[in-house]
């Protein structure tokens, strides 16, 4: 296997100072820390598809990065982003623009990007509008965009709204630097969407809803005819094996590397529940549910060779990585490594180095 850094965003509250870089071991499922670069609470990172910048949320808007060849970061410069601070970033492939979710002001911003990395300024920037019906005590139902991602095909920005519970999907004129609505998602009933994210083969998409704890399945296709993205929901299937007396809420999604298996985290169980994923139809098949072994699980991601899974424990402040055993008789997984300390770690992502 190739060698691997993984960059983990905090928020800065206490005594962390910004974004942490760790060697990252994939047959081990060890991270070994190695710098830490400057920036206030960068909560949500994305690394450019050449591997050149990462992009990162901050209190003043959005930083961009440079990566070396060692996987350290060196900060290229900052920018507003118009509104309240932000919560989720996504780049394109090309690396001409930056989106930006924000959540507490439900706005979507465009951020032009410079040649060099560096980000140039606000392109186009929509708020949401409107109030969803809600029959839980537990649903906030004004804009709320909690995650911004493109379509495979890179014609569409999804942004999920959680508080309108609905996605809205923008066409995006790269050209013109703008965005306009094209189609909603609706999700189901008070459901509270958290995440989407897409299969490596771009066929189907997975929402996770917070507040009713189900992940919701669609396949996606665009259609050339009526020039128009199509969303069909498959399946919903719960995040949860069994009814629990308490308050759980389900948060990140990550996708193994080989796309067979599903992996969700979920605050409250603290802990993250694991599906089986047909490469073919797209549909989960609940597996097992893992305890996290600490409080507040934020981000995870499946490690390189689908090995490990590496969860960060925001509220008791470690990343803990589980050895993975997907034996049809008996799944299980086995906490591997000592926790690693970081203050309120929020973000994990992972780089293979050139």
């Amino acid at each position: 296997m190739g060698r691997y850094v993984a960059y983990v965003g905090t928020y800065t509250h206490e005594n962390v100072v910004g974004i942490h870089v760790y060697d990252l071991e994939p047959e081990s499922g060890r991270l070994t820390e190695r710098s830490v670069a400057e920036i206030n609470n960068p909560s949500y990172l994305c690394i450019s598809r050449d591997g050149k910048f990462l992009y990162s949320i901050a209190d003043e808007g959005v930083a961009a990065f440079s990566i070396d060849g060692n996987g350290d970061l060196t900060k290229i410069n900052q920018e507003g982003i118009g509104g309240m601070r932000g919560c989720f970033v996504e780049v394109d492939s090309k690396r001409r623009y930056l989106f930006v979710g924000g959540f507490h002001d439900g706005r979507v911003t465009m951020m032009r990007l410079n040649e060099d990395g560096s980000i140039q300024g606000i392109a186009d920037g929509i708020f949401h509008r409107g109030v969803a019906f809600t029959q839980s005590e537990r649903r906030i139902d004004h804009p709320m965009v909690s995650c911004v991602k493109l379509t495979p095909d890179e014609r569409y920005l999804c942004a999920v709204d959680h508080g309108l519970n609905q996605v809205k999907v923008y066409e995006i004129d790269y050209e013109a630097g703008k965005m306009r609505l094209k189609s909603i998602v609706r999700c189901m009933l008070s459901a509270g969407p958290r995440s989407i994210r897409f299969s490596k083969d771009g066929r189907f998409c997975y929402i996770v809803d917070e507040v009713s704890n189900y992940v919701e399945v669609y396949s996606y296709d665009y259609d050339a005819d009526d020039d128009e993205p199509v969303f069909n929901r498959q399946q919903r299937i719960s995040t949860l094996d069994r009814d629990y007396n308490m308050v759980c809420e389900s948060s990140c999604i990550g996708i193994s590397f080989d796309d067979k298996y599903v992996y969700v985290s979920i605050d409250g169980y603290n802990g993250f529940s694991v599906f089986k994923r047909d490469t073919d139809t797209g549909m989960l098949s609940f597996e097992q549910i893992v305890k996290s072994s600490g409080d507040f699980p934020k981000s995870l991601a499946s490690l390189p060779g689908d090995k490990f899974v590496a969860v960060l424990n925001h509220d008791t402040n470690e990343i803990r990585t589980f050895e993975m055993n997907h034996d049809e008789n008996r799944p299980h997984a086995l906490m591997k490594c000592a926790p690693v300390k970081v203050v309120t770690p929020n973000c994990i992502r992972i780089l293979e180095l050139a």
